[in-house]
């Protein structure tokens, strides 16, 4: 694509490159080098070809556009000199740079240099660049969002299962991975980057999908990640504590939540194929439901709302029920354990009524789903213990797995959790008072320590844990299993799943939970081989032996 044409997608504050009069024969640079304001309106010299565009310097290609943004832990107006030297013909900024960073060392002619491109924000420009070298493939595709705090990856694949049984052409972006057309992708981040998103989604609609459903994360609406892809519908499941290491508070936190509501999705209203799909269960739902103009579907279990469970049985190996929808009322199975999934169940139908999909396909969908990984996914066993593993890593997200298994389990139910490091630190004894308060045992490890001491983020979880005024365990004492409610310390995640199924018996509930689908630990500045799932099933073969 032309960089005349690209430029189109922002707004320059100012353009410039190099001047050539700073330049000795040969390329070499004189003692100053300075820079030189352009027109926006020299097409001849805004006329070459640009091949790719990146974000990370150490990625640009020969003929590329490099876009210097700010990250959590790197500025990339730093490394303008690094992508400069591997080729990018193109640098957009918020700030001049030095003209020394311009500078090529080995030049093939001697007034070689790139242009640069001041705006105002290049994370905004990011995202409408990719958006316009991609051609926009969202206009040519129905995008479902969905955001909230948790449910986020369930109701994507209860949607998933359900328009794949409705004979849509399905591609899903999320925490887990990104997958299509049969292949499947690993995802660094819930949502990807701008540029990512948008040649993800080309991608996609390359390979004939006409369906897309991503994940999109409060990180992802701050930092303008989803900026120029057009929404269909957009879906809030709940909100609750998470992130405020990022947001600083819990309003700001909800301010972005909100943004995929009042911000993206209202760009079309008026239009019949835009819906918003609203969990009014919860009360900052029932107030967004009540702010937004766009076609409503309120999920919950009001009256007055649209997607109801009239009845739900509750087992350990699945949930049972009744759906009520403006498309009928139906039976259900799932294996799918807990009453937070009927909320998920509920938003995901939300979206199979709005796509106008009948009752029929809407219950074949959610009966062909079989698991969700690392969300209550059960380890089967044959010692007669039922454990599991969960992604819960906010307060919320952990009592409601804990309260899942507790109505359902025969016996004891025991937990293993931690709390990430370089995350938000007031969540820490709260999930500590609600794994104590809630569990007969509760088994207080590491998850994700980065680089906090996995020790001195346990003692800060240990307060609310106390708090139960339960009996403190040595690893000793539970050799030999408990009889009495209480709680133990072990930092090694892998020894204290170990503990936590050897203290168990047999219709014991044991849930491991803040990994999840993770099949990795990261301590310090390495990320190391770990799988709970594993993990659990080498503790449970040992008690089986």
């Amino acid at each position: 694509m032309k960089l005349f044409d690209l430029i189109k997608a922002i707004e320059p504050l100012q353009i410039f490159d190099l001047d050539p009069a700073d330049r000795l024969p040969g390329g070499s640079p004189a003692k100053k080098i300075s820079i030189r304001v352009k027109s926006r309106d020299d097409v001849g010299y805004l006329n070459h070809d640009i091949t790719s565009i990146h974000y990370r310097a150490q990625d640009v290609k020969p003929g590329g556009l490099f876009v210097a943004i700010t990250g959590q832990t790197a500025d990339g107006h730093n490394f303008i000199d690094q992508a400069v030297e591997n080729g990018a013909l193109t640098v957009v900024v918020q700030q001049p740079p030095d003209p020394e960073q311009l500078f090529l060392k080995n030049p093939g002619q001697p007034d070689a240099g790139p242009v640069v491109i001041q705006t105002a924000d290049t994370r905004k420009a990011l995202a409408d660049l990719a958006a316009c070298f991609y051609r926009h493939p969202s206009e040519n595709m129905h995008l479902t969002a969905i955001t909230g705090t948790n449910g986020k990856t369930t109701v994507a694949y209860l949607i998933e299962s359900i328009l794949t049984q409705a004979d849509f052409k399905v591609g899903v972006i999320g925490t887990i991975n990104y997958r299509f057309a049969g292949l499947t992708y690993p995802n660094p981040m819930t949502t990807p980057e701008s540029l990512d998103l948008q040649k993800i989604l080309f991608e996609m609609y390359q390979a004939g999908i006409t369906h897309v459903v991503m994940e999109a994360s409060s990180h992802a609406m701050d930092l303008d990640r989803i900026r120029g892809c057009r929404l269909n519908i957009a879906v809030f499941t709940n909100f609750s504590q998470d992130h405020l290491d990022f947001h600083g508070d819990m309003q700001a936190y909800w301010a972005s939540k909100r943004r995929l509501f009042t911000g993206y999705l209202a760009d079309g209203s008026g239009e019949s194929d835009v819906a918003a799909v609203i969990n009014c269960d919860d009360p900052r739902g029932a107030e967004l439901a009540d702010s937004l103009s766009v076609k409503l579907i309120k999920t919950g279990s009001s009256p007055g709302s649209d997607i109801q469970a009239e009845t739900s049985r509750y087992e350990l190996v699945g949930t049972k029920g009744r759906l009520s929808t403006p498309q009928g009322s139906f039976d259900f199975k799932t294996p799918l354990v807990g009453v937070h999934n009927i909320e998920n169940i509920r938003n995901a139908c939300g979206v199979a009524v709005a796509l106008d999909i009948e009752a029929k396909t809407i219950k074949d969908g959610i009966e062909a789903l079989k698991s969700v990984p690392g969300r209550l996914e059960r380890i089967v066993t044959s010692s007669g213990r039922f454990v599991y593993v969960d992604y819960a890593h906010t307060p919320d997200a952990l009592e409601n797995a804990i309260l899942a298994l507790k109505q359902i389990a025969p016996a004891r139910l025991i937990c293993v959790f931690g709390c990430g490091g370089d995350r938000d630190r007031e969540k820490r004894p709260i999930m500590g008072e609600i794994a104590a308060r809630l569990c007969d045992l509760a088994v207080v490890t590491s998850d994700n320590p980065r680089t906090e001491d996995p020790t001195a983020i346990i003692e800060q979880i240990l307060p609310g844990v106390e708090q139960s005024r339960g009996r403190c365990y040595s690893s000793e004492e539970l050799k030999s299993g408990f009889e009495e409610k209480g709680f133990t310390i072990e930092a090694d995640r892998q020894r204290a799943i170990e503990l936590a199924v050897s203290a168990s018996r047999p219709n014991d509930a044991v849930l491991i939970a803040g990994k999840g689908h993770e099949t990795y630990q990261i301590l310090g500045d390495k990320t190391i081989d770990f799988d709970d799932r594993e993990e659990a099933r080498r503790a449970l073969a040992k008690v089986e032996a």
